[in-house]
């Protein structure tokens, strides 16, 4: 009768094996991961999209988006509308309006929102802009700090639809009682592919990377 030796092959396989079986396990689970997470956060990115909340909250932010020599773009123009529309709902008593401004621009994002707020109706006392971030989480952060300074802790977030799932996750890290009322239409308000593409790979983004350097503001 043949005895196996330590080189013999199917020794050797047996050896392997669990080896083996769990590079496969970690390999299936890296695939799975790798179609699983973008397609929650593409869900997360749909579903927010569609989600009006009017629940009343201290404040209600606009984000900022282009202006030209103080006159809003189109997109920034149809956040800064559906922000007077909840104000006149009662939905929250003050409008905070966000961003900063380009190199060669004659203002910031934040004061030609507010400058487009007065002349719309509503009282510039009951506006605060921000007039501080070029990205969503450094405007978001500027906004967090001006909220903690003032004792304001909820916010509803005014953003394009596909924008408001990213938006609203980056405010509620930093601790802001965050509540989504995206754009109903105009400019930017159209969940094309393209939008859902870019908005999904940056909340996976900021879920896996973006995340764990943001501190919650202190006194939210």
């Amino acid at each position: 009768m043949a005895v196996r030796t330590q080189a013999d092959p199917v020794v050797h396989a047996r050896r392997r094996s669990p080896v083996h079986a769990f590079l496969g396990l970690l390999v299936a689970l890296v695939l799975v991961a790798g179609v699983l997470l973008p397609l929650v956060g593409a869900t997360v990115v749909v579903l927010t999209a569609r989600n009006d909340d009017r629940t009343p909250t201290d404040a209600i932010v606009v984000l900022g988006a282009a202006q030209f020599w103080g006159k809003p773009s189109p997109v920034l123009e149809a956040r800064l509308e559906h922000a007077a529309a909840l104000h006149a709902d009662d939905v929250a008593p003050r409008i905070i309006t966000v961003g900063g401004k380009q190199p060669g621009d004659i203002t910031t994002e934040a004061q030609a929102g507010r400058d487009w707020l007065v002349d719309a109706g509503v009282p510039r006392a009951w506006i605060t802009p921000v007039p501080t971030g070029s990205d969503t989480l450094t405007s978001l952060t500027a906004v967090a700090e001006k909220m903690a300074a003032k004792g304001w802790t909820s916010a509803t977030i005014v953003t394009d639809p596909a924008h408001e799932a990213r938006s609203l996750a980056m405010a509620r890290a930093l601790g802001i009682d965050a509540h989504g009322s995206p754009t109903q239409s105009g400019a930017g308000s159209s969940l094309t592919l393209d939008y859902i593409a870019r908005e999904t790979a940056g909340l996976l983004r900021f879920w896996t990377v973006e995340r764990w350097s943001v501190e919650q503001v202190v006194g939210l």
